[in-house]
């Protein structure tokens, strides 16, 4: 963690803390794609030098690479989100019944929008 508020022997994530672990996720997020893009391709079928069960664990591959991309963009959604409510001044705070997230929540994703119980449906 770079920096953060000291209250007894825990480091307190801040708004800043919190602006640098997503931007740096973001980052991460974004370097994963460059990377793996090729594997997102369309299977194209050669019938000279891929046999058909070549082929099905080509197309597996193909819908495992999409589910992943898919499961980025609704990440970037989430750190997009907790960004603009860094700015707002409302990070920390749940969407749903509007107290504290908690601590060791915010630190483990600071893109978190609902506190424990808001988020397990006992809120």
């Amino acid at each position: 963690m770079v920096g953060g508020i000291l209250r007894g022997d825990l480091v307190v994530m801040n708004e800043d803390d919190a602006r640098i672990a997503l931007l740096a996720r973001r980052k991460a997020l974004d370097a994963e794609d460059a990377t793996n893009a090729d594997s997102r391709e369309t299977v194209e079928l050669q019938q000279d030098s891929v046999g058909r069960l070549s082929r099905m664990d080509a197309m597996q591959q193909q819908a495992m690479a999409q589910a992943t991309e898919r499961r980025r963009l609704a990440e970037r959604a989430r750190i997009a989100a907790a960004l603009e409510r860094i700015n707002d001044g409302e990070w920390g705070y749940c969407l749903k019944c509007g107290e504290e997230i908690a601590e060791k929540r915010l630190r483990h994703d600071p893109s978190v929008a609902n506190c424990v119980n808001c988020a397990s449906g006992a809120g």
